[in-house]
């Protein structure tokens, strides 16, 4: 019972991060980053971090706490922070796919043609790189990489004994 309410709770973090990542999606295509701001876009990507980094303490706090009652060692909360992890990556695919198809449709070809046009890529580099199928990659193996990281950072913090 105690692994079923435990990764219930990551379960449960990980659609919260999912929907917050689609609203901040949103938030950036709505303040022009997916357009007319796109030269910006990479920096204030930069600024999502924060909340992506509270949403893991605030998931590995709530297992602490309903878990292991406010006990907590590193190894726990790491292990349910790479959870969360895994949860967050399988439903990275998903959030690209509604981001690219209902969000920002037209962010691709917007980030392509800046890409080519300031000489940062070839016509090439950018449609492979500006890809849906490569955002799913990347979003799957980003999310294993910096969960992965996120948590054991997370998790030193949240230790109590």
């Amino acid at each position: 019972m105690k692994l079923f309410r435990k990764v219930r709770i990551e379960l449960k973090w990980a659609i919260i991060f999912t929907i917050m990542m689609l609203s901040w999606m949103l938030l950036e295509k709505t303040l022009g980053y997916h357009d007319e701001k796109i030269a910006d876009h990479e920096w204030l990507t930069m600024v999502f971090l924060p909340f992506a980094i509270l949403m893991y303490v605030l998931a590995i706090r709530e297992t602490r706490r309903r878990v292991y009652g406010r006990k907590l060692t590193w190894l726990q909360g790491f292990t349910s922070g790479l959870i969360l992890t895994l949860f967050i990556a399988l439903l990275s695919p998903l959030a690209q796919y509604i981001t690219h198809n209902y969000i920002t449709p037209e962010y691709f070809e917007n980030v392509k043609n800046y890409s080519i046009t300031n000489n940062l890529m070839k016509i090439d580099e950018a449609n492979d790189y500006f890809s849906l199928n490569n955002y799913l990659w990347q979003s799957f193996i980003g999310a294993i990489l910096g969960g992965a990281v996120t948590s054991a950072i997370v998790a030193i913090f949240m230790r109590r004994s």
